[in-house]
């Protein structure tokens, strides 16, 4: 598990080629596993699924920013701080989803605000962007959370089919040498599954009213075929 943990740091760098390797700590059949949770994020993450998706979510956005902000606010360090950050928003994002779209948005755009405001008033860059990010993805929640979890499939889904393929060793190793390629098209992946999340796929509120209106139609055919039984008895 260390092992993983520490590789999962290279996503606190701007490092293509180091995002791409990761699949090579990944059997075979992880790899597979990983496709098919890609592929299911991609088509459906944005619903229901989501609050499945959303306690893991918590916990990478503990163990990659944890650190990185204690960094910038001149805070001590301590070893556990990003495992109980992670196990505190994994929890939070089981309970209460829209929290990590606040927390997943907002955590960026206020480092962004932070260094724009410059290390001297970082502070006061940071907490305007994190609130004000946060809250309008918490609003958007739906629209959000769709972009999110088809993000989070499509590079599932690239890093999965690279350990999957992992046994056609010069292939795999040709693509990994070309990381941007892998990222542009995990890119359209995430680009093709949020659109069809948001503009195909109908809201949950939405599928409730089709699945109440099935059912309303079901009891009326079954009241029908029952009357019918009566009157030719």
């Amino acid at each position: 598990m260390e092992q993983y943990l520490q590789a999962l740091k290279v996503y606190q760098t701007f490092n293509p080629s180091g995002w791409v390797a990761i699949y090579r700590l990944l059997p075979m059949w992880a790899g597979i596993i990983a496709c098919a949770v890609g592929l299911a994020l991609l088509l459906f993450g944005g619903g229901r699924l989501f609050r499945v998706l959303a306690g893991p979510l918590g916990a990478l956005i503990g163990l990659a920013w944890t650190g990185v902000l204690m960094a910038k606010f001149g805070l001590g360090m301590d070893p556990r701080n990003p495992t109980i950050a992670a196990l505190v928003l994994m929890l939070l994002g089981f309970l209460f989803p829209p929290a990590i779209v606040f927390f997943g948005v907002g955590i960026p755009v206020g480092l962004l605000g932070g260094e724009l405001a410059g290390p001297g008033d970082y502070l006061v860059g940071f907490v305007p962007g994190l609130l004000l990010g946060g809250l309008v993805a918490a609003v958007l929640h739906r629209h959000v959370s769709a972009i999110l979890s088809s993000m989070v499939g499509a590079w599932l889904l690239v890093i999965g089919a690279l350990a999957a393929l992992h046994q056609f060793g010069g292939l795999v190793t040709a693509m990994a040498n070309q990381p941007w390629g892998l990222i542009i098209a995990a890119g359209l992946f995430a680009l093709a599954g949020s659109v069809y999340q948001i503009a195909v796929r109908p809201s949950p509120e939405e599928a409730e009213r089709q699945e109440a209106e099935r059912q309303r139609l079901k009891q009326r055919k079954a009241e029908q075929k029952a009357l019918q039984k009566r009157w030719g008895a």
